[in-house]
């Protein structure tokens, strides 16, 4: 049986390969995966929200900071 063949960009490094001759799919390899994983782990990717922040959002928000700090 032949593979498939889907060319796609990697999201990470933009590099073109073959969808399903890589074994980290969407991710062209294991290093461009654990990129994106470090992202998602520092925060440095957010999902905004549909609904405009309360007053009480942000006291919220400050008492996590000052956890983080403490």
């Amino acid at each position: 049986m032949k593979k498939k063949k889907v060319g796609v960009v990697c999201p990470q490094c933009k590099k073109e390969f073959n969808y399903y001759d890589s074994d980290f799919r969407p991710f062209c390899s294991e290093r461009c995966k654990q990129i994106d994983l470090g992202h998602w782990l520092e925060e440095s990717y957010n999902i905004p929200s549909g609904e405009p922040l309360q007053e009480e959002d942000f006291d919220k928000i400050e008492q996590e900071e000052l956890k983080k700090d403490s």
